[in-house]
């Protein structure tokens, strides 16, 4: 999936962490819901401005973040 455009970085906006759309929900924030045991259906019941393409943007971001690491080579 393309993230790039559903995905902003601002640095004045959540202190310059990923956020969806512009809005002030992070990356983070989604992520921890999952993490947490909350579906899709409950995250977008909790927060209507979210799309599930938002939610599956977040998870092809921190697989895309993580496969980057992995790329670098340890010290």
């Amino acid at each position: 999936m393309d993230y790039q455009h559903v995905i902003t970085i601002e640095p004045g906006k959540r202190g310059g962490k990923p956020c969806i759309r512009g809005m002030r929900i992070t990356v983070y924030d989604v992520l921890e819901y999952l993490a947490s045991g909350m579906s899709e259906d409950d995250i977008l019941r909790d927060f209507p401005d979210l799309t599930r393409e938002d939610i599956r943007a977040c998870l092809a971001f921190a697989a895309d973040r993580e496969r980057k690491l992995l790329a670098i080579p340890p010290v």
